[in-house]
This record gives C-alpha cells, structure tokens and sequence, in this order.
C-alpha cells in the first residue's frame, strides 16, 4: 500500500488537506515517501472526561489533534513517532468499549472506536505500520513507557493517602511517574525525568523515594554522589492535565451536545487503499 501510494498526486493531496485543517498551528507534515493510510474519529480517555479526537495514521507517525469543525478545522495537534508505539488491548468498561491503549516512552493514553471491527482495522495497521519501520531501522521495540493518567473521576479520594477528599477547593494533581491522582500533600515533589521532559516534573511522594533512590544507587554505581532534589516550591503549577481541556470545553464550536458519536450509521474510519 504503502510504495502504491507513495509519490503520488492523490497522497500529496490528502497530506495538504490534514496541513490545511491544523492550518499555522500545526507542523508541516509533507515529507518525501511519507504515506497517509488512513483517518478516523476515536473518543479519547482524558483526565476529565473521554472526548473525540481526530485521528490520521502515516506510514511512520500517528497524528491527532482535537475537533473544532470535522474535515475543516483542528487544533492541538500531537505528532507521535510510531517506532516509539506499543498497542495494548483493553477490556470494555461500562463507559467505554472496544478500548486499547497507545504506549509511548513520553506520553500513554486510551483510545475507543466505534465497534469491535475499527477497533481490529486500526490495531491492525498500526502493528503492520510499527513492524515494517523497525524492521527498516533495525531498532527494538520500546520496552519503557510512560504511565498513563487515571482519569479525574476514577477517584473522589487521593490514591496515596487515601484520605483527603477531593473538591472545589481541594484540586487533583498527577503523578508524571505512576499515572495515580492525588492530592497537594502527596505531590509535594518535583523529578526530573528527562524522558518524559526537560523540566522537573510533579511525583507523587512515593515514586519521588523510588527514583531518588534509584538515581542513588546509579551514582553510587557510577562512583558520584547525588545532590538531594528539590522539593516543590510554593506556586508550582497543579497538573493541567492533556490535550488542553480547559480550552477544549470553551470552544464554542465544538460537537453539539446531541451528536451520536456510536451510532452504526456513522463511518468513523476509513483505511486509504
């Protein structure tokens, strides 16, 4: 598909109409022997609720952004390399069905599509898409992966003290290591991961200890000493969370309320051939 496709008027097309519905916030995605293989519409597990995201599948990365008009405009465009991709299948939840999980070593989140079939087609060609650059690099699959965040209303407690009460005034916050929600007290730290970042990053208490002592360990290996790191300082900015929630519920036109997202009527993905 992919060398069929390739170098042709018809993909050049397709490729400049994604660059023209991310419009100047998004990066230029033209580039040669690169293959659009296909689009679809998945619902997205964010920390506050699970929205639709737009979805466009190349030969060697997976793009998404989020909705503003379909087929027009989209902004938050997200570029992820697909060697560094590995796929988990999920099992159905009462909220969310034919779920699976993108690992990535930066960033990991859960996609659902429509029926069981999208869910095959679009595992599927990404497996296909992932085995064919790893092959062509010689690299070995990603083994590490970043933790993915546990949605905003999994908890209404903190997961590590177990005992302070989220509310208005009382925020979540995340742990960039372990993916859990917790409360100010338990999230005290900062970590610098820079795999995940090149800033220190919000840890829970636990997983602070964790790595601490595992750069420990490592320095000792290495014959340096460690510097204790810092915590938090007063004004560090709670989690925000992913894919810009906040101005995603802003946006006046985004979905009506009333759009049937599973509905069988509706073609959510369609694989180019």
């Amino acid at each position: 598909m992919v060398d069929h496709l390739a170098n042709t008027e018809i993909n050049s097309q397709r490729i400049a109409a994604v660059e023209n519905c991310f419009g100047a916030s998004g990066q230029p995605l033209a580039l040669p022997g690169r293959v659009l293989l296909g689009e679809g519409i998945l619902t997205k597990e964010c920390r506050k609720k699970p929205k639709p995201r737009i979805f466009f599948l190349f030969n060697d990365i997976l793009v998404y952004g989020s909705i503003i008009i379909n087929k027009r405009k989209y902004n938050s465009q997200h570029i992820i390399p697909l060697e560094d991709v590995t796929l988990e299948t999920l099992p159905d939840t009462l909220q969310m069905k034919n779920r699976w999980m993108i690992k990535t070593s930066k960033k990991s989140f859960v996609v659902s599509a429509a029926s069981l079939t999208e869910r095959k087609e679009w595992i599927s060609h990404l497996e296909e898409c992932i085995k064919h650059l790893l092959t062509k690099t010689g690299r070995q699959p990603c083994r590490e992966h970043a933790a993915p965040w546990i949605p905003d209303k999994a908890t209404d407690i903190c997961m590590r003290c177990t005992h302070t009460k989220f509310s208005t005034l009382t925020r979540r916050h995340h742990c960039r290591k372990c993916g859990f929600v917790v409360c100010a007290d338990c999230s005290r730290h900062r970590f610098l991961m820079p795999r995940l970042s090149p800033k220190p990053l919000r840890v829970c208490n636990l997983c602070y200890r964790q790595l601490l002592a595992e750069k420990k360990k490592e320095a000792e290996a290495d014959g340096r000493q460690t510097e204790p790191i810092r915590s938090a300082i007063q004004g560090y900015e709670p989690s925000s969370g992913d894919d810009s929630d906040k101005s995603d519920d802003e946006k006046a036109e985004q979905w009506p309320a009333d759009t049937e997202f599973y509905t069988s009527e509706v073609s959510w993905s369609s694989f180019h051939s």
